[in-house]
C-alpha cells in the first residue's frame, strides 16, 4: 500500500485566522487531520482540531476533537432518465441535525437542485442556468419563507467573475467581483446596498 501526503495552509485575512491541514492517501481513503490558528494562540492545545476520514464520492466522517462531535456525510449518484442526481446526506450528531441535498444535472446548461433540513419546514428549491459556459443565472425559492432569491454572475476575461445577488425578503442587492488566478493573484470584494 502507498501512502501519499499532502499538506496545506491558508490564512483569511477577513477573519485574521489560519488552518492547515495534514491530508494522507491510504489506498481508497483520505485521512485528514485539521487545525485552525486556535490550536497555537494560547499554547498548544486541542481546540481547533479535527480529524476526518474520507473516500472521495462515497463518505466523508469528521470529528471535531474538543466539542467530541462527529458529523457524517454520505454521497452517491443515482441515474434517472439517464440523467445523473447527485444526492447527499449529511448528520451533524451535535446539533441533531439531518440534511438532505439532491441535485439533478439535465444537461450541462441546467441544474435543478433541493436542500431540506429533516423535521423541518426548511426547504430550498434552485435552478441553474449556464449560457455559453460564461454567464449563469440562479433564481432559488425558500418553501419554509415563501421567498424568492436571484443570483446573475459572469465570468469576464483574465479570470474575473462578476456576481449580482438579489434577496426579496431584506430587499437587499449585492455586488460580488472575485478572481482566483495563479498569476495575477486572488481576491473577493463583496457590497451590499438596500434597494427601495
Amino acid at each position: 500500500m502507498t501512502m501519499n501526503a499532502s499538506f496545506k495552509g491558508k490564512f483569511d485575512v477577513d477573519k485574521s485566522g489560519g488552518t492547515a491541514s495534514l491530508a494522507f492517501n491510504a489506498g481508497n481513503v483520505k485521512l485528514r487531520a485539521t487545525m485552525t490558528d486556535a490550536a497555537l494562540v494560547a499554547g498548544p492545545s486541542l481546540n481547533g482540531l479535527s480529524l476526518a476520514v474520507e473516500k472521495p464520492g462515497f463518505f466523508i466522517i469528521d470529528y471535531n476533537v474538543p466539542k467530541k462531535d462527529v458529523r457524517f456525510q454520505f454521497m452517491n449518484t443515482i441515474r434517472i432518465a439517464e440523467k445523473p442526481l447527485n444526492l447527499t446526506y449529511i448528520h451533524m450528531r451535535g446539533d441533531n441535525r439531518t440534511i438532505v441535498d439532491g441535485s439533478l444535472v439535465v444537461d450541462p446548461a441546467n441544474k435543478l437542485s433541493a436542500n431540506y433540513t429533516v423535521g423541518t419546514k426548511n426547504c430550498k428549491l434552485k435552478y441553474t442556468y449556464v449560457h455559453g459556459g460564461m454567464a449563469t443565472f440562479e433564481p432559488c425559492y425558500d418553501l419554509s419563507k415563501n421567498i424568492w432569491d436571484f443570483a446573475v454572475s459572469r465570468k469576464l476575461y483574465g479570470g474575473d467573475n462578476l456576481k449580482a445577488t438579489y434577496q426579496t425578503s431584506s430587499k437587499m442587492l449585492g455586488l460580488e467581483w472575485s478572481r482566483n488566478s495563479k498569476t495575477t493573484g486572488s481576491f473577493k470584494n463583496i457590497c451590499w446596498c438596500r434597494a427601495s
